[in-house]
């Protein structure tokens, strides 16, 4: 390549850049040639027309005469809508038309930039290409309050979240507004995960899918309604069980990745034993879902609370309300702390607990991340947390669906936290664990 510069007394960088339009335009244009019609209705830009286009870009970028490079688009623009007065009324689309403008700024950024323009000419050809998937996602498979609420969750990521201060406030323990928009916004997309999931995967996955995606938002919820069931329709108590055990295994799953957006360095303490608890939880479930043949129930399933609705996936309300609760648990634990010590900190968390697992771990992310307490001490409260969370999960599938469907729930509740708690003794030692 380097001989080929010299040779031509240009530099290496122009071949590549030059190299890179040619490939582009030829990608584009193959694409629009194979689906361009033929005889005098067919469209008025194909291989040669996309090729030629991202070759004027590049030599207009090359030459670097001023204002050459947009006196090039305006000269494509024009083509592009003398062709479009010619197609009108059999293509009323513009997408041909706009396609080859972008082409054109594709030519000139590869010759400074060509690590861009070729990612961006296999992105533009890929969008082209899936036409027919686009149009029949946008028209048949999203719903309009599914695009509502992407809308929603991409405004409060893109434009509200970057205005949050980042500041640590006082009167909410240390905690920054930013990292409770965080919060709340991880909760919408994991709500929204389930959505999606559910749906790619269809009713026909039974119960205990239905169960584990549910556990997202809320295990002890998904207990007493996979409960309920189990009571009202025997014959589906085996999976009715498995879902509320597999949702288990999503509050496991949930509070690794909440201690992951709040304070790192605790997420890796109890990393561990937060994989054990996934993989026991999920285990157990699995293992459940299997011999409940959950295939023959699939009509069943049809008439999960956890099918898709038509209502959107996202539960605004919800995820507010806990983020609310999440706050004031972080302001109840801090003081109690400032005002008992550990005593206190450790009483907070077992108090807390015994409403919602995630409250009091936050509130320990929090005090952890401000430089409060140590991973130590958040992988105790952790494991706290869970034991008294673990007592009303375990209250809730007896008074919901009997001892029999109660039974492994409170197994999966129980396995976890005896595993979990030998492994911190033996990675951590008594001492560590118990400062």
């Amino acid at each position: 390549m380097a001989g080929l510069g010299q040779a031509f007394g240009v530099s290496d960088a122009l071949i590549v850049g030059l190299a890179a339009a040619l490939g582009s335009g030829l990608l584009i244009g193959l694409e629009r040639e194979r689906h361009k019609h033929r005889g005098p209705h067919r469209e008025p830009a194909g291989l040669r027309t996309f090729t030629l286009a991202a070759m004027a870009g590049a030599l207009a970028q090359a030459l670097q005469v001023p204002g050459l490079v947009a006196v090039g688009a305006l000269a494509i623009t024009a083509l592009a809508g003398t062709a479009l007065l010619r197609n009108r009324g059999r293509d009323p689309g513009l997408t041909t038309e706009i396609a080859l403008l972008v082409t054109y700024l594709i030519g000139a950024l590869c010759v400074t930039a060509p690590l861009l323009g070729s990612p961006a000419a296999v992105v533009l050809t890929g969008l082209l290409a899936a036409r027919t998937k686009l149009h029949r996602f946008a028209t048949q498979v999203l719903r309009e309050e599914e695009l509502h609420d992407g809308l929603l969750l991409g405004a409060l990521a893109l434009v509200v979240m970057p205005l949050m201060p980042q500041q640590p406030l006082p009167w909410l323990a240390g905690m920054k507004m930013h990292s409770l928009l965080g919060l709340m916004l991880l909760l919408l997309t994991l709500q929204g995960a389930g959505h999606v999931a559910l749906r790619l995967a269809g009713p026909q996955t039974g119960l205990a899918v239905s169960g584990l995606l549910s556990g997202l938002v809320s295990s002890t919820a998904t207990i007493a309604a996979m409960g309920a069931r189990a009571r009202h329709e025997p014959h589906l108590a085996p999976a009715c069980a498995a879902g509320a055990v597999l949702s288990t295994c999503a509050t496991w799953l949930q509070a690794q990745a909440m201690l992951f957006a709040m304070a790192p360095q605790a997420a890796l303490a109890a990393l561990p034993v937060c994989l054990l608890g996934m993989a026991v939880c999920g285990g157990l479930g699995v293992l459940m879902a299997r011999s409940a043949r959950l295939t023959s129930g699939h009509a069943a399933a049809q008439n999960t609370p956890n099918t898709p609705s038509r209502r959107g996936p996202l539960r605004l309300r919800e995820a507010l309300v806990l983020s609310l609760i999440l706050s004031a648990v972080a302001v109840a634990v801090s003081w109690a702390r400032d005002q008992f010590g550990s005593l206190g900190l450790y009483g907070a968390v077992a108090l807390a607990a015994f409403a919602d697992v995630h409250a009091p771990i936050i509130s320990l992310a929090g005090l952890e991340a401000a430089g409060s307490i140590t991973p130590a001490q958040v992988l105790a409260g952790i494991m706290l947390a869970f034991a008294c969370n673990s007592s009303t999960r375990a209250v809730t599938a007896v008074a919901a669906g009997g001892w029999r469907f109660a039974r492994p729930v409170m197994a999966a509740l129980a396995l976890p936290l005896v595993l979990g708690g030998g492994l911190v003794v033996l990675l951590h030692g008594f001492h560590s664990f118990s400062a």
